[in-house]
This record gives C-alpha cells, sequence and structure tokens, in this order.
C-alpha cells in the first residue's frame, strides 16, 4: 500500500526574527528543510512527497530538492497552517487513499517515527506523534492568577508527523470549512468530530523550530548524532 506525505513549508520567520521563511535558514551548514527532507528520504514507507509553501519560496525550496532520492512535487499553501493542509489534500494524486502530515520545521524527526506512524495509518489508525509533558502545567486566567492544574500523566505534547485516510480527512477539514473552525493541527478536527486518534510517543528530540533558542538546540541534537 502506498503512503502519501505533505510537509507543510508555509511558514514566515517572525518568531525566529528572521527576515524569510524559518525552513531556509541554516542549521549545521545546511537549510533546516533539508534535514527534514533527509529522514523522509530515508523513511521506506514514504512513496510520494507533496511540499506545501508560499509561491515566493518556492524556486529556493525546489532548488534545494534537486538530487533528491524521490520524486517531490510543489504545493501552494494558503494563509494559515489548516488552509494549506487543504491544499495539500486537495494536490494529492487520485488514488491516494493514506496520508501523513509533517511540519517542515520539525526537522528533527527520525525516520523510525515516520515509519511508525505510517504503518498504523496502513492499519486504519488515526494517529499522531507526541510527547509526554515533563512540566507541571498551570491554566492560567487573563489576571494572571492560576486557575487550576490538569493532571500531568494525561498530558501530551502535539507534534507530527500526524496520520489519517485521506478520505475521511478531506471530511473533516470540509466540516471545519462549512462550521468555521479554525484548529492548529489536523488532530484536533477528529477531536471536535468525535474521531478517535492514537497516540505514537516520539522523542523528546523531535522539537518544531519556533524561536531563535530552538536553533540552538537543534544543532547540539545534530552534533550529538553525528558523534555516535
Amino acid at each position: 500500500m502506498v503512503m502519501h506525505l505533505l510537509i507543510v513549508a508555509a511558514g514566515s520567520g517572525s518568531r525566529m526574527r528572521a527576515d524569510r521563511n524559518k525552513l531556509l535558514l541554516p542549521l549545521a551548514g545546511r537549510a533546516v528543510l533539508c534535514w527534514t527532507l533527509d529522514a523522509v528520504m530515508k523513511a521506506n514507507s514514504i512513496h510520494w512527497i507533496g511540499i506545501v509553501g508560499q509561491p515566493s519560496d518556492k524556486e529556493e525550496i525546489m532548488g534545494l530538492m534537486v538530487g533528491a532520492e524521490k520524486d517531490i512535487d510543489w504545493v501552494n499553501g494558503g494563509s494559515t497552517r489548516q488552509e494549506s493542509v487543504e491544499c495539500g489534500l486537495s494536490a494529492l494524486p487520485p488514488d491516494a487513499e493514506h496520508v501523513l502530515i509533517h511540519d517542515g520545521a520539525r526537522c528533527m524527526v527520525e525516520p523510525e517515527l515516520i515509519n511508525r506512524c505510517a504503518q498504523a495509518v496502513l492499519e486504519g489508525e488515526a494517529v499522531i506523534a507526541a510527547t509526554p509533558v515533563v512540566d507541571t502545567i498551570k491554566c492560567v486566567g487573563d489576571s494572571g492568577l492560576i486557575k487550576n492544574t490538569p493532571v500531568r500523566s494525561e498530558l501530551w505534547a502535539a507534534q507530527t508527523p500526524q496520520g489519517f485516510e485521506v478520505g475521511q480527512l478531506k471530511k473533516a477539514h470540509a466540516h471545519a470549512q462549512a462550521h468555521g473552525w479554525e484548529v492548529t493541527d489536523d488532530a484536533s478536527l477528529y477531536e471536535r468530530l468525535g474521531w478517535p486518534v492514537k497516540v505514537m510517543e516520539a522523542a523528546p528530540s523531535n522539537i518544531k523550530l519556533t524561536t531563535p533558542f530552538d536553533l540552538i538546540v537543534a544543532e547540539a541534537v545534530l552534533a550529538f548524532r553525528n558523534s555516535g
């Protein structure tokens, strides 16, 4: 069975304090997105790859893909992550049945996690990579005062890849569009619809590059991996 993967790469560099797409910033001598693609290329479960990005970044991003081991399709994204995923789903081949959605900024993802998520989706699960929360979390009101403390053992930090059956995910997005729902990940659509999503535990290194500090962490992770 064929597994498709969409890499969401339409973000900006505002929180990174960069003047361009953060996926084009250098990380250990290469663009951030190149590290993401390395992991995807090593994941033997992936047969089709689409990069969803802004038209202004197309030339530079696709230039990085020259010589890639697998074919990569370009998809023009939307103004939000949700819209970009919708664009990606519309661009999937007509016979696509299963898809993984991955944030390009999670460049430390491991091929093993991609394969594990893909296998679960092929077996009929909707899945999300996540890590158990280690900090005590506080819910805080507008006044800055603590409202309550959720049970830590029930808390997981949502990540990507996230994987779904294509037809069902398209239905979820259509429902969201019809009802004006705005979410930050696809698993949230399933939650609202009461559809089950299984958590696949990821390594703590599967971070999303959002701030300059995250680049420092990512470089440390790469240095540790290369030392072995």
